[in-house]
């Protein structure tokens, strides 16, 4: 077997958050359905920023050319 390649952290979150993911997931897959929101988190924050920066250099951005991207990317 290969070894762990997962960093064991410690969060809080809200008692009813934790009771509605285990509800979906139940107990033992609640670790990854945590990660995979905080990745998804990550990449809509990254794509955030990268409109951003496209829009400092050349203005705002049309907002279909945003749905349509959306759509596509998440």
């Amino acid at each position: 077997m290969a070894p762990s390649t997962k960093d064991k952290r410690l969060v809080s979150i809200p008692p009813e958050v934790a009771q509605a993911v285990d509800e979906r997931v139940g107990s033992r897959g609640f670790s990854a359905y945590v990660s995979e929101a905080t990745a998804q988190r990550l990449r809509r924050d990254a794509a955030a920023e990268l409109l951003a920066a496209v829009e400092a250099i050349h203005g705002p951005t049309d907002p279909a050319d945003v749905s349509r991207l959306k759509s596509v990317f998440g």
